[in-house]
């Protein structure tokens, strides 16, 4: 009798375990504890075929019942499956051969063994199960910020633990130069990528990726949310400086201007948790040699000329600009380079400038007044090839200058480049 009371308690316990698995939905759930029973029933008599199992997570139950049909006593050749004549009398005398005889199961009288066997099958599906769960949930969820608890800090990495007890895992290889964590910090990173060898799956995070910094972006700026901005592209050097190119399909709306916010306010947030990353905003356009000269802002750009089939541009500047174009450690040309999917060299002017080469306006200051060079500069013409490539009416009216003073600077400006 105790064996008896021990593993009817064993039993009930195991449902307790199982019933309140909060990753698994119910009918997932109550399909995994019928096919542990049924693993284990085809164990024991060779086949599950004939057995019914009803589960009930919610009540810690289940009924097992066991479908024979009655033969003559001396006829009995599966005993599984088949039931003599006396034995279904001992059930119901009104049982006839031939009927089908259904009889409660005590799966609790089967004995320790066959419990811990249950319990060992039901543990290893479930696992299965909460590792599919998963997997499922963080594969979609690439590129996403989350959110957690510092558990734990190793040599190469450190571990993070969702709200719901998942560990995910930082490397420092992902992490920003000056990071610098303490257990029970809360932490933010975008999901990296998701490893599950062996349908064992671990959550890599990373706080350098490009998307980290366009996540929160999007968290900070209301219009890129709304689709009003478009980021697109942003590059980085984790810790020190990244450029974003961003574009608005309003015209009414400055999308530098928006991500930066008034005095900054929109971006310093950002920058705190980049841990003082600086964040050039570009206004992105598709004209490749305009976005190279802003991409290499603060810098003021000679000439550039582009071999777009090699992707490669070359920068011409004035002696004071190349420092700037290059930046610190060759930074600012570096990210400059990744923007716009070029590679840059740099060059100085030299003193005697070939005539085929550019010239800016404030050169001509000796034979053209300064104040129509201003009105030129002010609508953003700064060269004379950029002046003669304007046409005249523009210049006439975005210059607000009269015909015959535009006229009088065309004659200037391509007397400069006859041969």
């Amino acid at each position: 009798m105790p064996r008896k009371k021990e593993a009817t308690e064993s039993m009930i316990d195991i449902l307790a375990d199982f019933k309140d698995k909060k990753k698994i939905d119910r009918t997932t759930l109550v399909g995994v504890l019928e096919e542990s029973f049924r693993n284990v029933l085809a164990k024991m008599f060779g086949s599950d075929e004939n057995f019914d199992v009803i589960v009930n997570p919610d009540k810690g139950d289940l009924e097992i019942y066991r479908n024979r049909t009655v033969v003559n006593n001396d006829e009995v050749t599966d005993p599984n499956k088949e039931i003599s004549l006396d034995e279904a009398h001992k059930i119901d005398s009104d049982y006839e051969v031939g009927e089908d005889v259904s009889e409660p199961i005590d799966f609790a009288k089967f004995g320790r063994r066959a419990i811990l066997t249950l319990r060992q099958t039901l543990a290893s599906k479930v696992l299965e199960l909460e590792h599919d769960a998963l997997y499922n949930k963080y594969k979609d969820r690439v590129g996403e910020i989350v959110s957690g608890e510092v558990y734990q800090i190793w040599k190469n990495e450190t571990l993070v633990i969702d709200d719901e007890g998942n560990e995910m895992y930082l490397p420092k290889g992902e992490q920003i130069p000056r990071d610098f964590f303490h257990k029970g910090d809360t932490l933010r990173a975008v999901v990296d990528h998701v490893d599950n060898t062996n349908n064992n799956p671990k959550i890599y995070l990373s706080r350098t990726a490009p998307e980290f910094l366009i996540r929160m972006l999007e968290g900070e700026v209301p219009e890129i949310a709304d689709g009003l901005i478009t980021i697109k592209k942003a590059v980085r050097i984790p810790g020190e400086r990244a450029k974003v190119a961003v574009e608005s399909y309003d015209e009414r709306i400055d999308p530098v201007g928006a991500c930066v916010g008034v005095r900054g306010s929109r971006i310093h947030g950002i920058v705190r948790e980049l841990r003082g990353e600086n964040i050039d905003v570009i206004n992105y356009t598709p004209n490749e040699q305009l976005m190279i000269q802003r991409a290499l802002a603060p810098a003021q750009i000679s000439n550039i000329k582009l071999n777009p089939e090699e992707h490669r541009a070359e920068v011409f500047l004035k002696q004071d600009q190349v420092s700037l174009a290059i930046g610190k450690n060759g930074m600012n040309i570096k990210l400059a380079g990744w923007l716009t999917g070029y590679t840059i060299d740099v060059y100085r002017e030299v003193a005697d400038t070939p005539k085929e080469e550019d010239v800016y306006l404030d050169e001509f200051n000796d034979v053209i007044d300064q104040w129509v060079i201003d009105a030129l500069k002010g609508i953003g013409l700064n060269t004379a090839k950029s002046v003669l490539r304007a046409p005249r009416e523009m210049l006439i009216e975005k210059a607000d200058l009269e015909e015959s003073t535009v006229d009088e600077v065309l004659r200037i400006l391509n007397a400069e480049f006859e041969d």
